[in-house]
């Protein structure tokens, strides 16, 4: 099964936190609201994403492109560098559909606009 996030939205009741970026990224602890949303559904198996883009999307789409798990986890270095084990949970499973669904989308609007990811 599929989980849809929304998250395009303008993030109005949490600025100044989100005039530079998307209120997705706002970090709880070390890691952005998104990271903690993904890792409690895939708690439960769920660990195939669509993420609905508008506001600033493409900080959203920069995150996962250079995010590197190893940096904020204990993990095992092999080979002469070549291998990462990383230690406890992993995000490795995850497949992350990213999706641009419009700056000024409503909700319903970005739903129709994933439909074709449904299937």
């Amino acid at each position: 099964m599929k989980v849809v996030l929304f998250c395009g939205g303008l993030g109005m009741r949490l600025y100044p936190s989100t005039k530079n970026i998307p209120k997705p990224l706002v970090n709880v602890g070390e890691k952005p609201l998104i990271w903690h949303l993904m890792k409690y559904y895939s708690n439960f198996g769920y660990k195939d994403f669509i993420l609905c883009l508008g506001y600033k999307g493409e900080e959203i789409k920069r995150y996962f492109l250079d995010y590197n798990e190893c940096l904020l986890s204990d993990f095992v270095l092999s080979n002469g560098g070549r291998n990462r084990t990383l230690i406890g949970d992993s995000e490795d499973d995850w497949s992350i559909t990213f999706a641009e669904t419009g700056i000024n989308s409503n909700i319903g609007q970005r739903l129709k606009n994933v439909e074709k990811y449904l299937q």
